[in-house]
């Protein structure tokens, strides 16, 4: 990876990195990616992560990986698994610094010692909603706890009871002893330490039933590995004076908190609660959905994770909130396997088209590019014969105006082919529905050029009926209907916006010979419809294909346009 793509995002965060060397706050830049294995990662992540990692490389310094796991209640090896294979996916390596927050256990409970000792901890006995309802608002104080002044020595006691596993869950609490009237409500005692019996720890098992809040636990972990500048989104600015606080109170290494928007984009929902229920009530098939924002599903879709990495490039880094249209990472997903996906022809929606006045039984092979963004690419050889496949919408019985497919007594090119011309055509009694297409073919004019000089507007992509094969493609549009599903209306949740045509499955759809055998991941350009991808469902006997991005159709935004204009 280019130091260009990596520095690029974050001037804001670069000129206060450059400004901590100058001064000698800092003399080297030690960064770190944090995430909780309690779910995928999802394209806001990967804002994240390329922030943390990308600023790091551009000083000449180190990111490490820190798991989070802090809760073993919503924790699994196999969310593990799958963050480190999205990093790596999106070209980002921690070398031999992974870390996880249960490394520290022992470190962080004796921290907590130093603050009860020092009279900024106690252990308290309210319930959870009455530690909410003593909290006050944020227009009003909260108030003190009964258990507030309790001596250091029996909140010494009472947390090694706690740690010993003698209290139930919810009996107390370990809290910061800080302010109950402080106008920020993250600093009004807040709960360091709670009680998890069950389930145990994916690393530690049974050795600990107390577990650090996040807020406790981040901060120290920032410090005991060093980490000079702690790059976190805009949700953390508030929680900023209490990641200081402990600092002080525990006079550890000064590590800075830099605060970043967070990335919100249109038609998507990146809250990991409400991804998590997407999943839970079958709205999805799984975290790597192609529908998902999660990485997981973007890459079984087929974003390239250099496109990936482009948009949060070009999106940048601001300070303020601000909403991005999903156009641009299509776009930029376009762009980039445009140069790098090979073409071939696919047809969604089959019709039999029969030359009549070619030979029966004979077959040719013409030469079709692979890809001509890439020369070296080269060519593919594709057969033709007597009879075709092409898509039931380059046909029309009765052509509107500007409409330049194929049509009765009209000639349009077949890629790569020759110019046909529609002479009959058979439909279905019953349904009305055209099946068969007569057509004559100019032998004169292989390659799609005609030596009279005719011009021939219109080209179509078609498929050899005699070598096809059979595939299942999985169109897949935006999962929501609305720009903004995280504002619903009154009485409505985001689920009243998941848009019902996401996914379209076709069946019997007429693909060159070959692609059977094509692996999992790997891309093509399907040419004049988009770009798709070989999924993990695929089988010779059963290939299967995503619709990663459409290609324009000029045609559909003609016709939209006429109906619109109705």
């Amino acid at each position: 990876m280019s130091q260009e793509e990596t520095s690029a995002p974050g001037n804001f965060i670069r000129d206060a990195i450059e400004e901590d060397l100058r001064n000698g706050r800092f003399t080297e830049v030690h960064t770190r990616f944090p995430p909780e294995p309690n779910g995928y990662l999802h394209i806001g992540h990967a804002k994240a992560l390329t922030i943390d990692f990308g600023m790091a490389e551009t000083f000449g310094g180190k990111c490490n990986l820190r798991f989070d796991d802090t809760n073993p209640v919503k924790e699994d090896v196999e969310f593990v698994d799958a963050i480190k294979e999205d990093i790596h996916w999106l070209g980002f390596d921690w070398d031999d610094r992974e870390y996880y927050a249960s490394d520290y256990f022992g470190q962080l409970y004796e921290f907590a010692v130093r603050l009860i000792k020092k009279g900024r901890a106690y252990v308290d006995d309210l319930s959870a909603d009455q530690i909410r309802e003593y909290r006050g608002t944020l227009t009003e104080p909260g108030k003190d706890s009964p258990w507030r002044n309790r001596s250091v020595e029996e909140n010494l006691a009472l947390f090694e009871r706690m740690k010993k596993g003698e209290f139930p869950e919810g009996a107390c609490v370990l809290r910061a002893k800080i302010d109950m009237a402080s106008p920020n409500i993250n600093m009004r005692d807040p709960v360091m330490y709670r009680i998890i019996h069950n389930p145990l720890h994916h690393r530690t098992g049974s050795t600990w039933c107390i577990y650090p809040m996040y807020d406790f636990a981040h901060g120290q972990s920032d410090s005991i590995e060093g980490i000079t500048h702690s790059l976190c989104d805009l949700a953390y600015e508030d929680h900023r004076p209490l990641y200081e606080w402990f600092i002080k109170e525990l006079e550890i290494f000064p590590t800075r908190q830099i605060e970043f928007a967070r990335l919100n984009l249109t038609y998507t929902i990146l809250s990991k609660r409400y991804l998590k229920q997407l999943v839970d009530h079958g709205h999805v098939r799984g975290w790597d959905d192609p529908r998902m924002p999660t990485l997981c599903g973007m890459r079984r879709r087929g974003f390239s994770a250099s496109a990936v990495r482009n948009f949060i490039t070009q999106i940048g880094v601001a300070k303020n909130e601000n909403l991005i249209d999903i156009a641009l990472l299509e776009f930029l997903v376009r762009e980039d396997l445009n140069k790098t996906a090979l073409r071939v022809m696919g047809v969604l929606n089959p019709v039999k088209v029969v030359i009549t006045n070619y030979p029966e039984g004979q077959t040719e092979f013409l030469e079709a590019v692979n890809n001509p963004e890439d020369p070296s690419a080269g060519t593919r050889p594709v057969e033709f014969s007597r009879e075709l496949f092409i898509d039931q919408d380059d046909f029309r019985e009765e052509p509107p105006p500007k409409y330049f497919r194929l049509a009765p007594g009209k000639e349009v090119r077949l890629r790569y082919g020759y110019i046909i011309k529609c002479v009959d055509y058979i439909k279905d009694p019953h349904t009305g529905e055209v099946t068969e297409i007569h057509c004559t073919y100019d032998p004169e004019t292989r390659g799609g050029y005609a030596p009279d000089g005719r011009k021939v507007q219109g080209t179509i992509h078609w498929v050899s009926a005699g070598s096809a094969i059979d595939a299942e493609i999985r169109m897949y549009d935006r999962l929501f209907s609305v720009p903004d599903p995280n504002k619903p209306e009154e009485g409505k949740t985001y689920l009243d916006y998941l848009n019902p045509d996401s996914l379209t499955v076709l069946q019997h759809c007429k693909l060159e010979a070959g692609l059977e055998n094509a692996k999992p991941g790997t891309r093509y350009q399907f040419e004049r419809k988009g770009f798709f991808t070989v999924d993990l469902d695929s089988t010779p006997a059963k290939p299967v294909f995503n619709l990663t991005v459409p290609l324009r159709d000029s045609w559909a935004k003609i016709e939209s346009g006429q109906k619109a204009g109705k």
